[in-house]
């Protein structure tokens, strides 16, 4: 399966750099940014209040280095 949704993807790259009708090129930007935009409502309010809790902590500076965050997750990674 995952094969076949590469060929796609790529059949699509390839279809992509071909296109020259604007009004497409338009119509799979809204389409983008609308899938973009949708992931965050299909997240819990837990998972939000995540987000923005790790948001705001970068904000203010409020960050780990990757040697300390692969200590502190190790066991989940």
């Amino acid at each position: 399966m995952e094969l076949n949704i590469q060929n796609s993807k790529i059949e699509l790259i390839q279809w992509l750099t071909t296109l020259n009708d604007k009004s497409m090129i338009t119509k799979l930007m809204e389409i983008r940014k609308n899938q973009t935009a949708n992931f965050w409502n299909e997240l819990s309010e837990e998972e939000k209040e995540s987000i923005q809790k790790g948001i705001a902590d970068a904000d203010v500076g409020k960050l780990n280095n990757h040697s300390e965050a692969k200590k502190l997750y190790e066991k989940w990674l």
